[in-house]
């Protein structure tokens, strides 16, 4: 599957698929998706914790780093597809309406 052709619900469909081969629906609730969610961002937040504001910019120069980043995105990214899927929310639609809304609560100068 190639970048250009991957959009979002592809994405949870590859994700539900993935859970129901291995039988994991049951433990796919609002609630523990939201704490995997946690978690994961929290892992993401670690990585970047004790760095100065010029090595957080600077991240992704480093292929180790940049590895262990990109892959806790797409933690962070999966668990928030999944829960948006049992929920019923569709993620692109959410953040459009946000961005509008905060477009009306903090107008540009």
């Amino acid at each position: 599957m190639t970048e250009q052709h991957l959009d979002v619900a592809k994405l949870q469909r590859r994700l539900a698929e993935f859970a129901a081969a291995r039988n994991w629906q049951p433990f796919h609730t609002p609630k523990n998706l939201v704490a995997a969610l946690s978690v994961e961002a929290s892992e993401l937040v670690e990585i970047f914790q004790w760095l100065t504001p010029e090595e957080s910019a600077n991240v992704m120069e480093d292929p180790e780093t940049a590895h262990r980043v990109t892959d806790e995105v797409a933690d962070v990214l999966a668990y928030l597809l999944q829960l948006c899927e049992v929920l019923g929310v569709d993620p692109l639609a959410a953040l459009n309406a946000k961005i509008d809304r905060n477009e009306h609560r903090f107008p540009a100068p």
